[in-house]
């Protein structure tokens, strides 16, 4: 799981700003220690933004969170969760892909009645 530790708002700006021309499909694929800090410290940035235990969020290989008010899950596989690939959900955390789009071109998986990220995305605009 990410840290829980606060964000500096212009650390993660930094991250994101070095994948975004990749992301827009404007630069060489990033190096996967960029690529790796962007996706996790905006999670971490989804975890604070919408603290709770309810909705697992998983990016792998980079990270996972714990989100979303609601009931705590402990063991085994929680009953929410959204799971995509780094590139999907910094477009997602960028602004770049809409929620509903991602649903609907099944490039995000969520699964659960509460793994509804809409409300909290975008995380940071570019």
């Amino acid at each position: 799981m990410a840290s829980s530790r606060s964000v500096d708002p212009a650390q993660l700006r930094a991250a994101v700003l070095a994948v975004s021309g990749w992301l827009r499909g404007e630069g060489p694929d990033p190096a996967r220690g960029e690529l790796a800090a962007a996706v996790r410290l905006s999670l971490r940035v989804l975890a604070q933004d919408a603290p709770g235990h309810s909705v697992e969020v998983r990016v792998p290989p980079f990270a996972a969170v714990q989100c979303v008010e609601g009931p705590r899950h402990t063991r085994g596989t929680p009953p929410n969760v959204v799971e995509t690939d780094p590139r999907t959900w910094l477009e997602l955390a960028t602004g770049l892909l809409s929620w509903a789009d991602a649903l609907g071109t099944a490039r995000v998986s969520a699964s659960g009645s509460r793994a509804d990220l809409d409300h909290w995305l975008p995380v940071l605009r570019l």
